[in-house]
């Protein structure tokens, strides 16, 4: 709003600049026929005003109501109007201001030329005034489209976000209360433990990015918890170069790829697991990989396997407008996903 009032306020700066030298030019021109400068400039002032208010018309015609296809040759039929005004405006006023019979006749000789020259200075403005406003409505319905794309992404993201949580929540209830009846103590420990990583959810935003060491914290969360499901089943390995530390990344956007890595590598196999995670530096990009083995003839993992790839694609495809930024690989019954967040 404050923009398109500072866009009205130089418009109308360059409205009265250019009347005051369209004023200047026809006083220097009649005074070049031969009329006193008094005479000179009457007739500058008074067809100046008939001219500008003609101008502002049309302008403010156009401001409220763009024409259409098919719709200019009403606009040239209000030049046309507005010119004949103009100029025989001019001619009616003009001897009544000044009593002078040889101006008398100039006016009357002039009233063509005064007549093309006006519908050419209408005609210019409506033109201009055309351009004007139609870039403005295209700047601002740009705007608001942009608008409207960014409450969409954010109620899609939000929407992702709460789609990470109900499947592990239960299974960690299903877990503490399998653990309730014999290992109490185990249970009181995961209940504290879901009760942290709730709370450091729920105050994660889409629009914040987090450091690599705080999503790390996090994912040691999630973690503590899936190791008193799974107990000795599930081991992890977790390195981070030191200058990835400070990289900033989308919130908990590791831990639906580590949930995955678990549920392929544990649900069919009764031996313990490790599941490898690996952060680091390449050309301003925070490359981190997630390895876990499978078995392959029971997981056969694939892209796009699970919500927890996809919801983390859509996720980076939202904040990034990317698709290349998550890759998988199954190799050697070794099942690799790799995420790829740019660093500016």
């Amino acid at each position: 709003m404050a923009s398109s009032q500072s866009a009205f306020s130089k418009l109308r700066a360059a409205f009265l600049t250019g009347a005051l030298v369209w004023a200047a030019l026809l006083t220097y021109l009649v005074h070049g026929f031969g009329f006193s400068w008094f005479i000179a400039l009457a007739d500058g002032l008074v067809s100046t005003l008939l001219l500008g208010a003609a101008c502002w018309l049309i302008n403010n015609n156009l401001r409220y109501f763009q024409p259409g296809k098919g719709s200019y040759i009403n606009i040239l039929t209000w030049c046309v109007a507005l010119a004949l005004a103009c100029s025989f405006g001019s001619r009616w006023i003009l001897p009544y201001v000044v009593k002078d019979t040889a101006y008398s006749n100039f006016v009357i000789q002039s009233v063509i030329i005064r007549l093309f020259t006006d519908f050419l200075a209408v005609g210019w403005m409506a033109m201009l005034s055309v351009i004007y406003y139609s870039q403005l409505d295209q700047k601002e319905n740009e705007k608001r489209k942009a608008e409207a794309e960014k409450l969409a992404r954010d109620a899609e993201l939000y929407n992702l976000r709460q789609q990470l949580q109900p499947h592990f929540l239960f299974n960690s209830l299903n877990s503490i209360n399998a653990l309730i009846g014999f290992k109490p103590d185990q249970a009181r420990m995961m209940i504290h433990q879901l009760s942290d990583f709730l709370r450091g959810t729920l105050k994660k935003d889409d629009q914040v990015n987090v450091t690599l060491t705080e999503e790390l914290a996090h994912l040691q969360l999630y973690l503590d918890i899936e190791k008193v499901r799974f107990g000795h089943r599930l081991m992890t390995e977790i390195s981070c170069d030191t200058k990835c530390q400070e990289c900033k990344l989308p919130p908990m956007i590791l831990q639906p790829i580590v949930e995955n890595a678990i549920k392929f590598g544990l649900y069919d196999t009764t031996e313990s697991v490790t599941v490898s995670i690996r952060a680091e530096w390449d050309d301003n990009y925070l490359i981190i990989m997630i390895q876990n083995p499978y078995d392959p003839n029971t997981a056969r993992p694939r892209k796009g396997t699970g919500f927890g790839l996809s919801g983390v694609q859509r996720r980076l495809d939202l904040l990034y407008a990317r698709t290349d930024l998550v890759e998988t690989h199954a190799n050697d019954n070794i099942f690799t996903t790799i995420i790829k967040i740019p660093q500016v």
